[in-house]
């Protein structure tokens, strides 16, 4: 099973073409290697909208919003406790909800992993979760229950 065969079988296909979707400059200009599982699930899932409520960056913007959050953060956020990629030992910034929640892959022991600035709770949240496996728990409803939606039985791309 290939890293995002749980999410294809949640989201159904992308609508992207998979043809030039590759994170490798994400990860040169930002001078990081990433989990090979969120750089294959952000190749496929990167750069859209998912059912109004979750956007996921990929090699399309996930260079210039990462550049965005860094220097909001290094200009000082009372809440977000880490500095953001570029910046060295930096979090990397992979998407956000409609809502304003800020999501990150954040490099701890064990490898990276998925935090969060929630906005309407004004926390810092943290999980043990890889990217993909944070994914899969949202969208069966097994994780992050109080601060996402319930998600339709069908998936759709913006």
């Amino acid at each position: 099973m290939s890293a995002d065969s749980n999410l294809q079988r949640i989201l159904g296909p992308s609508p992207l073409s998979e043809a030039g979707r590759s994170m490798d400059k994400v990860s040169q200009e930002f001078n990081v290697t990433l989990p090979s599982d969120a750089v294959e699930v952000l190749s496929v899932y990167g750069d859209l909208l998912i059912s109004d409520f979750l956007f996921l960056y990929g090699p399309q913007f996930a260079v210039e919003k990462g550049l965005w959050m860094s220097e909001f953060v290094r200009d000082g956020h009372a809440t977000i406790p880490h500095l953001v990629l570029p910046s060295e030992g930096g979090m990397f910034f992979f998407g956000h909800t409609v809502e304003g929640d800020s999501l990150f892959l954040e490099h701890r022991s064990g490898g990276w992993k998925v935090s969060a600035f929630r906005r309407n709770w004004a926390d810092w949240w943290e999980s043990d979760l890889t990217l993909v496996d944070w994914l899969v728990g949202v969208f069966e409803g097994r994780v992050a229950t109080d601060w996402m939606p319930e998600w339709p039985d069908k998936h759709w791309f913006e």
